[in-house]
């Protein structure tokens, strides 16, 4: 196949769509439902994240991506009996796969944003994954393969519908990529920058000990950045994206915004949250949604006289900003990425109340030493990589 028809382009107005060859045969197959244009924006963009994930780090990944920026990115690593529980499997019961445990991760940690997402799997989307699939709200996936139990579980999602999605791994794209902006081409090297231990080697604070777990923190911060639309940044811990900020134009409201979605991950984990009686049968999304609104300013939104009773069998206590901060001060070991160089400490000072210790930036700002400086005050581990990772 060398074209492939689209329904419409980024919106229903723009007609023809297309995407296609100019040489040879897609490295795709459409195994199931109909793609569309900002799906295979998604599809492609993820499909990059997780090879090089796995490249980096030698454990299957999974991403999440919702309008060409990932909401998620995670490896294959062990869950906890409380992630299982913020991310809604902990009643499932079948053995997790490490793919199937990256997409739990990659959904899970900001369940708002990956609301109707497009999946991308590093490896054959096996049984345990496909049954994680099935329950999620999701306009499809892409990966190398599928079993065939996992086939006929997702080809049954979406009233038959859902976009399924197969890419040769072995496609290697030219190196010259084009894009075409107001009838003009513009072209560029492909930026097949390879993120490994090594990219960290350069590290300009006091504090100088970067644990394996960081490594591997650190290499999913750069690789997520790589395809996150700019400027971005992004929180890292336990092997998984736990805020992505993208697309502002100021590094410091990036920097505030991943904080707010780290946060926001780690308050879901807290005993006053932990402890939410939802009435029966209230839907997944209405059940987050009401978590994002209960740990937040609007909290009031849900705890109303006449309100609650809407959400909660027991009307829960107000989850207090003192009690809040206090949580959030347990939170430790975080690692953070910059597509770009801090400008200011002040992208410090932010990144130390959401548990940041390890920090990889390109560097190059005037004003780097008041940036070292200010991550010294805390003790943390900074990496300058010398590379800048913007994406558009």
């Amino acid at each position: 196949m060398q074209e492939y028809e689209l329904k419409y382009g980024c919106n229903p107005n723009q007609k023809p769509a297309r995407i296609f060859m100019k040489e040879g045969e897609l490295p795709i197959k459409v195994l199931n439902g109909r793609a569309g244009y900002i799906n295979f924006l998604d599809a492609f963009n993820g499909w990059q994240l997780v090879r090089e994930l796995k490249k980096a780090t030698g454990l299957p990944a999974a991403t999440s991506f919702k309008h060409v920026s990932p909401a998620g990115a995670a490896v294959g690593q062990p869950l906890s009996d409380v992630e299982k529980k913020i991310y809604w499997v902990d009643d499932m019961d079948i053995e997790f796969t490490p793919l199937a445990n990256a997409y739990i991760r990659a959904r899970g940690a900001d369940r708002m944003s990956s609301f109707g997402d497009f999946i991308s799997l590093s490896d054959v989307c096996d049984k345990s994954t496909a049954l994680v699939i099935k329950r999620e709200v999701s306009d499809g996936v892409i990966a190398p393969g599928y079993t065939d139990e996992a086939l006929e579980i997702l080809r049954a999602k979406k009233n038959g519908n859902y976009c399924v999605i197969e890419i040769d791994p072995s496609y290697e794209p030219a190196p010259v990529e084009r894009k075409d902006v107001f009838g003009i081409t513009f072209e560029q090297g492909r930026n097949e920058l390879h993120i490994d231990d090594d990219f960290f080697s350069n590290i300009v604070t006091e504090n100088k000990e970067l644990t394996e777990q960081a490594k591997i923190d650190l290499a999913i911060s750069m690789i997520t950045l790589k395809y996150t639309q700019s400027n971005s940044v992004c929180y890292v811990k336990g092997g998984q994206a736990i805020g992505i900020g993208a697309g502002q134009q100021s590094r410091i409201h990036c920097t505030r915004l991943a904080g707010s979605k780290a946060d926001n991950w780690w308050l879901r984990q807290s005993p006053q949250v932990l402890g939410l009686q939802f009435v029966d049968g209230i839907r997944r999304a209405d059940r987050d949604n009401t978590i994002d609104l209960y740990i937040g300013e609007d909290y009031m939104d849900v705890l109303a006289e006449g309100e609650w009773q809407k959400f909660f069998k027991v009307k829960p206590d107000v989850f207090t900003a003192e009690e809040k901060r206090a949580w959030l001060d347990r939170n430790t070991d975080v690692a953070l990425g910059s597509d770009a160089f801090f400008p200011f400490g002040d992208n410090i000072e932010r990144a130390h109340k959401s548990g940041v210790k390890y920090v990889a930036q390109p560097g190059g700002s005037v004003r780097d030493d008041h940036v070292i400086d200010t991550c010294n005050k805390y003790g943390m581990v900074m990496s300058f990589t010398g590379i800048r990772l913007f994406h558009h």
